[in-house]
């Protein structure tokens, strides 16, 4: 359960406190209360409760609660709850223009300051979790049905009638022209068919196995369109123990070649940047403008598998002469 607030989240923070705000001050108007406790106990109120909603979601829920530390998650919540009641009780004690000679001892001070707590934050806690609890049932159907499209998808492109024309076409015109090279040609065709199979039912594969499909991919590229296309991979990190979305190198090469084209000559230059902890993809861009600007579906179809598998975000930079996007690495063994 994601217990950060978000916008609504804090909607509803408003609305509730400006309801226990009107009714408060009924309360007071009908016992006859003096100024200076308007002036302090509600405003006391609200902002302790605040703060301590704030330690619950940001603190004590993720870092305790849902880790499964239950004994620190009740020691520091009971701490948190005295702490805040008895100062809410102390103003209120305060501003009622009573004796401190009559102020009560430490063991009812915590009682009642876990009581005043207790009252002023339950009913707001509970809300918001509640809350929580079905923003997070609903996000998880979405991602599990974004997912079933996903690999239908993936299932699809997987034997793509385009692609695979396209090749034959390619390697028809080879087999008059450069027989050796229409053999290899063959040989890298096979290879990612035979990926494309093997992997089918897997989520995520490792850089380097990724990393040989992005080479075939590249050399079915230059084949079919000569100098049109330049592909550099550069790494600077060791790539062992390290994994990404199966075919989302692909993807991204799918993506440079379907939205640019080459002008002048000047061919469209890619390059494939791994460093320790992400992936990126950098283009040229030519002033031909594509009617698929964006990268549309296989751009979301990446991050709902990535909301699947990390926390980390895609990162996209598009300027007028380049294009970049960043995926990030997943190393199993970090995570577990």
């Amino acid at each position: 359960m994601n217990s950060k607030l978000n916008k609504s989240d804090y909607i509803v923070l408003i609305i509730f406190y400006s309801v226990s705000t009107i009714l408060n001050i009924i309360d007071y108007n009908n016992s006859d209360n003096a100024l200076i406790e308007y002036i302090v106990d509600i405003p006391t109120t609200i902002i302790t409760s605040f703060i301590v909603i704030i330690i619950f979601m940001y603190i004590l829920i993720p870092k305790y609660l849902i880790q499964k530390k239950y004994v620190a998650f009740i020691v520091i919540a009971l701490v948190v709850l005295t702490c805040f009641g008895a100062i809410s009780d102390t103003l209120g004690f305060w501003s009622g223009g009573n004796s401190f000679d009559k102020f009560p001892k430490w063991d009812r001070v915590i009682l009642n300051g876990i009581y005043t707590s207790a009252n002023d934050v339950g009913l707001l806690l509970g809300i918001l979790f509640t809350k929580k609890f079905y923003e997070g049932r609903n996000e998880i159907i979405n991602i599990e049905k974004q997912q079933k499209e996903n690999e239908l998808k993936l299932l699809r492109s997987q034997i793509d009638p385009h692609f695979l024309f396209n090749n034959l076409n390619t390697l028809d015109a080879l087999i008059d022209s450069n027989a050796a090279k229409a053999k290899e040609y063959v040989n890298r065709l096979s290879s990612i068919y035979r990926y494309l199979i093997k992997t089918k039912d897997v989520e995520v594969m490792e850089l380097f196995e990724e990393i040989q499909l992005a080479e075939n991919y590249i050399f079915l590229i230059k084949t079919r369109f000569e100098n049109d296309y330049n592909f550099n991979i550069e790494t600077t990190t060791d790539i062992s123990n390290k994994f990404i979305p199966t075919g989302a190198i692909q993807a991204l090469l799918e993506n440079v070649v379907k939205h640019n084209k080459p002008q002048n000559d000047q061919a469209i230059r890619t390059t494939i940047l791994i460093e320790d902890n992400v992936l990126k993809v950098t283009n040229t861009k030519s002033a031909i403008i594509s009617k698929n600007e964006s990268f549309g579906t296989g751009l979301k179809n990446l991050k709902a598998r990535y909301k699947l598998l990390s926390d980390k975000a895609i990162i996209i930079i598009n300027t007028d002469k380049e294009y970049s996007i960043s995926i990030p690495i997943i190393n199993l063994i970090e995570d577990n």
